[in-house]
């Protein structure tokens, strides 16, 4: 039933349309994961789930979920060990545990161009030149890779040319970052990179050396790393006003997203809200029952996805902390939900990309 989410526009559905949808593909994959994944089928059946109480789920809130830690501590597929396509590892710095998450190759493609139509509906459908703030090696070995290089290769179908902007010991390539904006500066062109690598590497570095680039046509597309910022006291606003300062930069779309989920972005509009499309939803949980939360009320978040289809990862209880800021209504015009990330659960992992490529230093 996949094939009738790609003919509706990502961010069209109101709350009632998308509710159904969602449901109906999601009950659908948690029977063909409660089947195919013995050890997922053990636990749903340990929490008082079978076929039977599955099909009989009438709203979203009711499905269960997993704590995404379980991908650290067991390997859990849906597949064959000879359809295992990639194996994608999450950000985590020495000696934490990754989680692995095993894809085939029809997964793999669905994560791909889920991620473009979302991407489309913000930066439109063109491919364009993207600078990337991060080096070549992150995207050296494809069969077994984490998220940061998985976003960038992902993003690949999007670009017309992908230039990397930082040497293999992350420092800044002036001239190729140089040769890259007199090339495409004049017409609208992508740069994307991991929260605190564009604010250490691309940021500091154009400061220190005193760089005159012009930005302003450019599409700066980021994800993770807020955590180190945030210690560092810099909010959302001071990040765009540097970027804006230092390199005219005008255009700024952060998103939210993790490896157990790929391809489901939650993309920031031009008002500042992270957006939910029909391929994904997100329920605040409170902290003592895990009830859903009311509309600008903090939780625990649960992130729901039709895109795993290899592997188990349809609904998640992240160790994130959020809340819902609105429904069908956000300024931009795009429907369904719009939330806002306020940051870690406390004592929980450094996981970010950047996160851990911070920590790392």
């Amino acid at each position: 039933m996949i094939e009738d989410f790609h003919k509706i526009p990502p961010y069209s559905l109101e709350s009632g349309e998308k509710r159904a949808l969602l449901l109906h593909e999601l009950k659908n994959l948690f029977l063909f994961h409660y089947v195919h994944c013995e050890m997922y089928g053990n636990i749903l059946h340990a929490l008082g789930y079978d076929e039977e109480n599955i099909s009989e789920i009438t709203n979203i809130e009711e499905l269960p979920f997993l704590p995404v830690r379980i991908f650290k501590e067991l390997e859990l597929k849906s597949i064959p060990d000879s359809k295992v396509f990639k194996v994608m590892k999450s950000s985590g710095t020495t000696g934490q545990l990754q989680s692995k998450i095993f894809l085939n190759k029809e997964t793999a493609i669905l994560q791909q161009k889920v991620l473009l139509r979302l991407l489309g509906d913000f930066v439109g459908t063109k491919r364009l030149p993207m600078l990337v703030i991060d080096t070549p090696l992150v995207i050296r070995d494809r069969k077994m890779f984490t998220a940061r290089g998985a976003t960038i290769l992902g993003l690949d179908f999007a670009a017309k040319k992908r230039v990397f902007a930082l040497n293999e010991d992350m420092t800044l390539n002036v001239e190729v970052v140089k040769e890259f904006i007199d090339e495409f500066g004049n017409e609208k062109f992508l740069i994307f990179g991991f929260t605190y690598m564009v604010w250490q590497s691309f940021f500091g570095e154009v400061e220190k050396k005193g760089l005159q680039l012009d930005c302003s046509k450019g599409y700066l597309l980021t994800g993770g790393g807020w955590k180190k910022l945030q210690s560092e006291a810099v909010t959302s606003g001071q990040f765009k006003q540097r970027g804006n300062i230092l390199c005219g930069l005008q255009h700024f779309m952060d998103h939210y997203s993790m490896a157990e989920q790929s391809g489901c972005i939650y993309a920031e509009c031009e008002y500042g809200h992270l957006h939910a499309s029909i391929y994904s939803d997100i329920i605040p949980r409170r902290i003592e029952d895990f009830s859903p939360c009311t509309i600008g009320e903090r939780g625990i978040i649960q992130v729901l996805s039709v895109l795993p289809r290899s592997y188990p990862g349809i609904s998640l209880l992240t160790e994130d902390e959020g809340m819902i800021v609105g429904e069908d209504d956000c300024p931009c015009g795009r429907k369904g939900k719009y939330i806002r990330i306020l940051g870690r659960i406390k004592n929980a992992e450094i996981r970010g990309c950047s996160d851990t490529y911070a920590a790392g230093r």
